[in-house]
C-alpha cells in the first residue's frame, strides 16, 4: 500500500506515537496516506480509537516481528 509519508516510533512507550501521529498527519492533505511503524503494543488500540475520534480512517495494520504497521488516511 502507498504512504505519502512514514513516520517511525518504533522504541517510543505510549504517547508518544500518538503524539508524533498527530503531528505527522497535520503535515498530510486530506486524502494523504501516513505509514507508521511502532513496537507499542498499546499502539493497536489507541491509534484505532485515535483515527475515528479525529475523522481519519485506519485502512490497514499488520505486525511482523514485534513490529506494528498502521496506513491511516487523513479524513
Amino acid at each position: 500500500m502507498e504512504a505519502t509519508k512514514v513516520l517511525d516510533a518504533k522504541g517510543l512507550a505510549c504517547p508518544m506515537p500518538i503524539v508524533k501521529t498527530k503531528k505527522a498527519i497535520g503535515e498530510l492533505k486530506t486524502g494523504q496516506v501516513l505509514k507508521i511503524h511502532t513496537t507499542d503494543k498499546g499502539a493497536k488500540n489507541d491509534l484505532t480509537a485515535w483515527a475515528k475520534s479525529g475523522g481519519h480512517e485506519l485502512l490497514k495494520h499488520e505486525e511482523e516481528n514485534g513490529v506494528l504497521t498502521f496506513w491511516i488516511k487523513k479524513g
